[in-house]
């Protein structure tokens, strides 16, 4: 396993980023968006009967 240290430049970015540009709300809702968009994308690609998606779809939006 390999470990990428960062320059110290993009820490700085990284924590400026975290600490002034985005509440933590906006981050987690951001991240439940793709994480949406991503188990969408997975569930339309695998071989599921068409009608299972539709309900999968429907209860993959409330768990998030």
């Amino acid at each position: 396993m390999s470990t990428n240290t960062l320059s110290k430049e993009a820490e700085t970015r990284l924590m400026n980023f975290f600490n002034n540009k985005i509440d933590p709300k906006g981050m987690a809702k951001a991240l439940r968006q793709v994480n949406y968009v991503m188990a969408l994308g997975i569930m339309r690609e695998n071989e599921t009967l068409q009608q299972e998606v539709t309900r999968l779809e429907s209860s993959f939006y409330w768990l998030n």
